[in-house]
């Protein structure tokens, strides 16, 4: 039976969708199981290509979140130091190879000219909200590095993608991430998609018995939201007309 939706619903429907936004820090409280279990259950509402569910999720919370934690911030403290260095340390870095990219190399280059002014308006934005100076390096490298503990976030989820299905895999995780992303909403948590955390794989796979038919995807730091400045950060939202390509 199919459920009514009336027009007070849909109002609330989309005052709610525009309401989430992406937590960039969070409170230690951990997200008791039944409730990430609920929130998984929701996510798995979402379409997906043949009912195939292409796609898993390795749950790091605890101890296992921290060990990842940590050797993820000792490369990235690794790589960020080389990098200030200038050309040598670039050559260090790349002779001792600790910190690059193991997986998804594609995460470390540059946008395409076609994605760069979104990128480049977020940046501005958020690090102006933050008090960060566009030329402060070491700030902003310090911020970045906050990815990696997940932002203070009790839990992270790394989603990977079955490599058979290649790019409909992960369509099918991203409208999977999405439903995760709203009930993780409206129970009161909040939630951040992150790119910059699927470049280690290996790591990951030390804590987790993976196939190697997958592949990561990403990662997504959920539990409760905190009271810090970067939550009160609002990235900007484009409108309809700009999604749409011109007609001919």
């Amino acid at each position: 039976m199919s459920m009514e939706i009336n027009k007070h619903d849909a109002a609330w429907v989309s005052q709610f969708l525009a309401s989430r936004r992406s937590t960039r820090s969070f409170l230690p409280t951990p997200v008791p199981q039944e409730l990430l279990d609920q929130i998984l259950t929701d996510a798995l509402t979402a379409p997906s290509w043949s009912n195939t569910r292409p796609f898993k999720i390795a749950v790091a919370s605890g101890a296992k979140r921290d060990r990842i934690s940590a050797e993820f911030q000792a490369r990235w403290n690794n790589v960020a130091k080389h990098l200030a260095a200038g050309k040598w340390g670039k050559l260090t870095l790349a002779l001792k190879r600790y910190g690059l990219p193991t997986s998804n190399r594609i995460v470390s280059k540059p946008y395409h000219d076609d994605l760069k002014p979104g990128s480049l308006r977020l940046g501005a934005e958020l690090f102006g909200t933050l008090g960060i100076a566009r030329d402060d390096r070491k700030a902003r490298d310090a911020w970045w590095g906050t990815n990696y503990n997940f932002y203070g976030a009790p839990t992270e989820l790394f989603i990977y993608i079955h490599k058979s299905l290649d790019i409909f895999a992960a369509s099918d995780a991203g409208l999977m991430m999405e439903n995760l992303a709203l009930s993780a909403h409206a129970h009161g948590l909040g939630t951040c998609m992150q790119g910059a955390v699927a470049i280690w794989d290996d790591v990951v796979r030390e804590e987790f018995e993976i196939s190697k038919n997958y592949r990561l995807l990403c990662g997504i730091a959920i539990g409760y939201p905190s009271d810090a400045k970067d939550n009160t950060f609002k990235a900007h939202r484009i409108a309809p007309a700009e999604l749409k390509f011109d007609e001919r």
